[in-house]
């Protein structure tokens, strides 16, 4: 696979798409969830608040850890892009597609929520 600048983005929007999937959105909360304790808090407000923290110890402390780094899991996500892209083209390439465009859809959303409001 050459690398031009479309190829680039469209890699770059898969990677960001799949991150936030990882990371944040509840469709793969079962994925995070062996990885973390759940803890609650009462705030000032007598309301009670979840937190989610990585397990204390060994394998599940390292994923629970890379997890919740928006960063660490972003360079994994990449790298699984790149390698399935190279390896398995056929077969990625509708699903990196998809990705990419979800992400884009993403970021238009977010501006348009800064320039509408909610």
């Amino acid at each position: 696979m050459e690398i031009t600048f479309l190829n680039l983005l469209i890699l770059s929007l898969a990677s960001f798409r799949l991150t936030r999937l990882l990371v944040f959105d509840k469709i793969f909360e079962f994925i995070r969830f062996p990885f973390y304790d759940e803890v609650n808090e009462e705030n000032e407000e007598g309301e009670i608040e979840t937190y989610y923290l990585p397990k204390k110890t060994g394998f599940k402390k390292f994923m629970g850890e890379l997890l919740s780094c928006y960063w660490c899991t972003g360079i994994w996500a990449t790298i699984l892009i790149v390698v399935i892209s190279y390896i398995y083209p056929a077969f990625s390439t509708p699903i990196i597609l998809i990705l990419a465009i979800a992400g884009l859809a993403a970021i238009i959303e977010l501006i348009v929520q800064f320039f509408l409001g909610r």
